[in-house]
């Protein structure tokens, strides 16, 4: 069976950096019974907006499954779990907080410290509570102070037994996908609607923030925000400047404001009624110091000059592929890691999603991924390669623990370390899980072939 290699004398191979897997709520929770309404929920139930025509009713059920499923992450010996709160199971449509759905989170957390598993919560994967997207979700800024409330009833109940707590979860899929270009929900479109929204998920972050440092003292608190180098698709002047444009907007957007409490130059060049409105002291919130950032890495993007200063995706073409059409680019996260080492004054840094999709089979009742992990493998010297040129990288988690609902693809896209098979639930290793594993515990021994 094929196994993973680390570099000698690496941190990485030391109990000092943490391994880890990962899952959001949505994806494997199901059990819409047991909580309020969320966008995805309404999102689902338009014809066309699913590409396989499912919803995350069912999922994983993991709100029947969660023991099972905390023994399947202890026997792969991870040192952490990062797993996301649903808002509307724990908070009620009046602001209070539904005390049976916080009791899941509460036994879910206690169970997992019993195993000696750090855990990572994320306050926000995407589940915006359906009456608050009634009121301009995310385009209403009072949808910031409601979540200032949500993390505090969250940060209460889970107290300091959460080793890490991040408040959202990348804002750019929420305010980009979600509100700009409609393929995520809540399905609304336009530069002025992203912006909006991309500021009041930014300043509920920064509320958040006082919230959470002051319930729980002990945690790490942060952000996770996903990244794609921008890569020009000539050495032309015009396709450069079109890649620094897309990455001012795309990537920098979101992590200028938290670390310089500032937006990027791009925000001069957009119209001025497409701008967020940035009330005094908004920044300031926003750029309150992090224990922590999260980073979420895939693959790169690549651009070419567009009309009007625009940008415009250049889709990769003959390079090698995962089952999502993106190019596996191990050389452009390094790349990433180290430019941003160089242009910021970085707090530590956790990979918090790094993984890929494949053409998964289950055979004879295997299923063997070699191309995942190859995946993995790269992606980890990567981070190796980081780590040597000085970044300060505390662990790393692969993307995701199960197959799951992959959102706008439904369960088109498999993702898992471990298969599921969404008609029995039945959960069963993946080789790549099998080899995680044993990465994890055999780094110190000094068993790993170089």
């Amino acid at each position: 069976m094929q196994k993973f290699n680390l570099p000698v004398n690496s941190l990485m191979r030391s109990t000092d950096f943490l391994y880890g897997v990962a899952t959001s709520s949505f994806q494997i929770e199901g059990d819409r019974k047991g909580r309020d309404a969320c966008i995805w929920d309404t999102f689902c139930a338009v014809p066309g907006n699913i590409s396989d025509g499912t919803n995350g009713d069912d999922a994983c059920k993991h709100i029947e499954n969660w023991s099972e499923d905390v023994s399947l992450i202890s026997s792969l010996g991870v040192d952490a779990y990062r797993l996301s709160i649903s808002w509307p199971r724990v908070m009620t449509e009046t602001g209070e907080v539904n005390e049976l759905g916080m009791q899941f989170y509460i036994n879910l957390v206690d169970e997992l410290v019993s195993k000696n598993i750090k855990v990572f919560v994320t306050l926000y994967h995407w589940d915006l509570p359906q009456h608050l997207e009634d009121n301009g979700g995310w385009l209403n800024r009072d949808t910031a102070y409601a979540f200032e409330k949500y993390a505090g009833a969250v940060a209460k109940a889970l107290g300091n037994k959460v080793h890490a707590y991040a408040t959202l979860n990348e804002p750019f899929c929420s305010a980009y996908l979600g509100y700009e270009v409609g393929i995520h929900a809540p399905g609304l479109t336009g530069v002025s609607n992203g912006r909006k929204a991309a500021h009041h998920l930014l300043l509920a972050h920064g509320l958040a923030m006082t919230t959470l440092r002051k319930e729980c003292p002990e945690s790490l608190h942060g952000i996770v925000l996903n990244f794609s180098t921008c890569h020009a698709a000539t050495s032309s002047d015009e396709d450069k400047a079109a890649a620094k444009r897309a990455d001012e907007y795309h990537n920098q957007w979101y992590l200028k404001p938290v670390l310089e409490g500032k937006y990027p130059n791009i925000i001069h060049t957009l119209k001025e009624e497409d701008r967020p409105n940035i009330a005094c002291g908004d920044m300031d919130i926003i750029s309150q110091a992090v224990d922590y950032i999260g980073i979420n890495f895939y693959t790169r993007t690549v651009y070419k000059a567009a009309p009007n200063n625009g940008f415009e995706v250049v889709e990769p073409t003959n390079v090698p592929l995962t089952a999502m059409g993106w190019e596996i680019t191990p050389d452009a996260f390094t790349e990433l890691l180290v430019d941003l080492h160089k242009q910021y004054t970085l707090p530590p840094i956790y990979i918090t999603e790094n993984g890929a999709a494949m053409e998964d089979s289950m055979v004879n009742g295997e299923v063997v991924d070699n191309d995942r992990i190859d995946y993995f493998q790269s992606h980890l010297h990567a981070v190796h390669d980081a780590i040597e040129h000085g970044v300060d990288i505390r662990g790393y988690f692969a993307w995701s623990l199960m197959d799951n609902f992959e959102w706008a693809l439904g369960y088109s896209k498999r993702f898992g370390i471990v298969h599921v098979d969404y008609e029995t639930q039945k959960r069963t290793l993946k080789h790549s899980a099998i080899a995680y594993a044993e990465l994890v515990k055999n780094r110190i021994n000094g068993t790993l072939a170089v």
